[in-house]
């Protein structure tokens, strides 16, 4: 066999830096655990001034979602995981899509069968089991056929598959940064599919040529590929390669017992976004699970992230995904903004519940950002903006603030004239008038504040007080609420 070939794809693999790959199918939505991997791979690159590559692996044809490539672009800009390498961008081990990398699938192969470890055969397979690759079974009758009946038969048209030869004798060790060395008997290994009919390779397959040939120094994949670890070690041997660094991470577990999935109604990265929670906080949530930093620190920025995070961090456990300690994590996200970066994302959902425009959705964020958990949760508490709603007035009896129907009523009475000669209508005016009507009854500030809020919102809880809200409906707004309130208690 002529290795001019493969001596030039060779000579094109960069060497001398930490190389790493995020390498989605696109086959939908970007789930939790997918999230995770991207960002773990970016980290280990960006930890070490290495190199980030995206491969898309769209082998799996009958998988394939439209515009799931896109949802991928769109997750890893908006969460800052910029790549070096990729489709999109180019780079020095181009095509980075692997249906467009078809014809070295094929010529690795055959190296392998020119090498002994692999061969064709021409055995009745199901479409699943090419797609897997894996058989339970014993031997196949086509690992003994000669090299020249394997040729003649493919030459004659008829239809195979290349396999994997694995020894049947021995152990194959293999090293995983997170779980350490683990040793398995070959015997227990089946001769998995290494090239499918159609001449696509199988997932088994293409990810081990394409790591090699892109350089890949360390391979992040999910723990339940530690059991297909052993034969890539076995194909890397075969082909003379240096096996990367492995790093399986634990699963994403809903619970203790079952996996997040989205049959189960879990959220993806998508649908974290829509409920409401902030992109920062859903990364740095999700660097937590299944990762330990140094120290007590939860709160990290990604530039932090990328400067702690070590591999040695990773944990063998499962992580349960809780959705509180999201919440949690949003809801310290959120305070932590500036007031303009909150009233910006916060806009559009004041918008839902505040239609009126001369209503200042700034002046309104102000209200909510130590009040709100989840960016969803501020619709629900705007709705008194825009309409008064119907309240009883039992509303206006409060024990705390010695309130009931009768004294609300008086104030309501001494309030509408004192607001309607205020010659500023902002807090310090508004809070001076009700400051001075409780001194002038002889009463605490809350028992005239109460009934104003009560008649300014008609709900017992709001975000702000009586000053802020009377401020920003404004003077005849809130002049007209006092008067319904007034008549109500009459």
């Amino acid at each position: 066999m002529d290795m001019t070939w493969f001596e030039e794809m060779e000579a094109r693999i960069p060497k001398g830096k930490v190389r790493t790959r995020f390498a989605p199918s696109p086959t939908g939505y970007m789930h939790v655990g997918n999230l995770r991997t991207a960002l773990y791979t970016w980290l280990i690159a960006r930890h070490a001034n290495g190199t980030f590559i995206l491969r898309i692996e769209d082998t799996d044809q009958g998988r394939l979602v439209e515009g799931a490539v896109d949802v991928i672009y769109k997750t890893l800009a908006e969460c800052g995981l910029d790549h070096d390498e990729g489709p999109d961008v180019g780079g020095p081990v181009a095509p980075y899509v692997q249906t467009e990398r078809r014809p070295f699938y094929g010529r690795y192969a055959e190296l392998l069968i020119e090498r002994g470890h692999a061969y064709r055969c021409f055995c009745e397979k199901s479409e699943s089991e090419e797609d897997s690759g894996e058989f339970d079974r014993g031997d196949d009758p086509c690992r003994s056929l000669s090299r020249e009946e394997a040729e003649r038969r493919a030459a004659n048209g008829e239809p195979f598959v290349i396999r994997q030869r694995i020894p049947h004798e021995g152990t194959t060790t293999f090293h995983d940064e997170i779980f350490g060395d683990i040793t398995v008997e070959n015997g227990t290994l089946d001769d998995q599919v290494l090239m499918k009919r159609d001449g696509l390779p199988t997932y088994n397959f293409a990810n081990v040529v394409d790591d090699h040939m892109m350089g890949i120094t360390h391979v992040v994949r999910g723990s339940e590929y530690l059991s297909s670890a052993p034969k890539y070690n076995l194909l890397y041997q075969g082909f003379g390669w240096d096996v990367p660094a492995y790093v399986h991470c634990s699963p994403v577990m809903r619970d203790q017992h079952n996996k997040m999935s989205k049959r189960h109604g879990d959220p993806s990265y998508e649908d974290l976004i829509a409920q409401g929670y902030l992109t920062e906080a859903v990364l740095n949530y999700v660097a937590l699970l299944g990762w330990s930093p140094r120290g007590e620190q939860e709160i990290f920025s990604l530039d932090e992230l990328k400067d702690v995070f070590e591999m040695s961090g990773i944990s063998k456990s499962p992580a349960i995904f809780d959705i509180e300690k999201l919440r949690h994590f949003n809801s310290e996200y959120i305070r932590a903004m500036s007031p303009e970066a909150f009233a910006k994302v916060a806009e559009p959902y004041i918008r839902q519940a505040v239609k009126n425009p001369a209503l200042d959705a700034g002046a309104i964020a102000a209200l909510l950002q130590q009040r709100t958990e989840v960016l969803t949760d501020i619709p629900e508490k705007l709705d008194f903006f825009d309409a008064l709603p119907e309240y009883g007035t039992e509303l206006f009896v409060h024990k705390k603030s010695k309130s009931d129907e009768a004294s609300s009523l008086e104030v309501l009475r001494k309030v509408l004239p004192a607001f309607e000669a205020l010659e500023v209508w902002d807090d310090e005016s508004i809070l001076n008038a009700m400051v001075k009507l409780a001194e002038e009854m002889g009463a605490k500030n809350a028992k005239v504040m109460w009934p104003v809020r009560i008649a300014a919102a008609g709900k017992t809880v709001t975000p702000g007080g009586a000053v802020e809200i009377c401020r920003i409906l404004g003077r005849s707004e809130t002049l007209r609420r006092l008067r319904v309130a007034v008549e109500k208690l009459a």
